[in-house]
């Protein structure tokens, strides 16, 4: 992978980011009622303190309680880090059975399409349509991962000059801009509820 990602504004964690997919597959997975960056900073925290390889076997093999423990160091991996360990090696686990262990299987494997791609990656524990089509717009924007039909796959993440997601963050105005777009949306969501 020849990816260079700037989503943490942490050089190592970017570093890792873009060279492991599976850190790539548990940043986005981490990536929900905490800031971006330190969803996506995950990974190189768990790399850091675990135990053996930062890989999917030995994370869907590791002790649950030890995981957690390794979530709850300071600075935490996650707010909540019993059930974001869980959902780690549930993850992990279900890329050991089903993907030999390798994260980036999910879009080389028998070379799927957009839509494909899409449909395995809602498969996974912890993805839902939403994450699974800003993944895929991760990787077709930033990851040089472009299958056939991507971009419709991603829905409005995969629209070209977007600021919707952490797949349009490249430095630190685009970050601002996204977030910028996540509070009107919100905004939105929040007065159309009170119209109701």
């Amino acid at each position: 992978m020849t990816a260079k990602l700037h989503i943490t504004g942490n050089a190592a964690a970017d570093d890792l980011l873009s060279t492991d997919p599976l850190a790539l597959l548990i940043g986005m997975l981490l990536d929900q009622q905490i800031a971006m960056e330190t969803a996506f900073e995950g990974p190189k925290k768990i790399a850091d303190r675990i135990e053996g390889a930062f890989d999917a076997e030995n994370l869907a093999a590791y002790d649950p309680d030890a995981l957690v423990e390794v979530f709850k160091q300071t600075p935490a991996v996650h707010r909540y880090p019993g059930s974001m360990a869980a959902r780690v090696q549930a993850l992990c686990a279900d890329l050991v059975q089903n993907w030999g262990g390798d994260a980036s299987a999910l879009w080389t494997e028998g070379d799927p399409d957009g839509k494909a791609l899409l449909k395995r990656l809602e498969s996974l524990p912890g993805y839902g349509a939403q994450k699974s089509r800003i993944f895929v717009a991760l990787l077709g924007k930033q990851y040089g991962v472009e299958p056939e039909g991507w971009r419709a796959a991603a829905g409005p993440y995969g629209e070209e000059g977007s600021y919707r997601s952490v797949a349009d963050i490249v430095d630190a105005d685009s970050l601002t801009r996204v977030r910028e777009t996540k509070r009107e949306a919100k905004a939105a969501a929040k007065a159309g509820k009170a119209g109701a």
